[in-house]
């Protein structure tokens, strides 16, 4: 019996899973290592901090809360 190359065995696998119905994708995510990482999230937080009190927030939260309660409470 020959050994499988990794191709080989990345393209059985592939194959298996094009069979169950699922195809392959790719996606595209923010690099945490990079240097400017942590001051971004850390300028996003405290933008969302400061949105978070202001009147218009509350309302689009109280609304977001009504819209999804009930997919929540199917969940449970």
């Amino acid at each position: 019996m020959r050994k499988l190359t990794t191709a080989d065995r990345v393209r059985r696998r592939r194959d298996k899973m094009r069979a169950a119905g699922l195809r392959p994708i790719q996606i595209w995510v923010p690099d945490t290592r990079a240097p400017h990482f942590a001051a971004e999230c850390r300028r996003q937080s405290e933008l969302l901090a400061k949105a978070d009190k202001t009147g218009k927030a509350q309302a689009e939260t109280a609304f977001w809360e009504r819209v999804t309660a009930v997919a929540w409470d199917d969940l449970g």
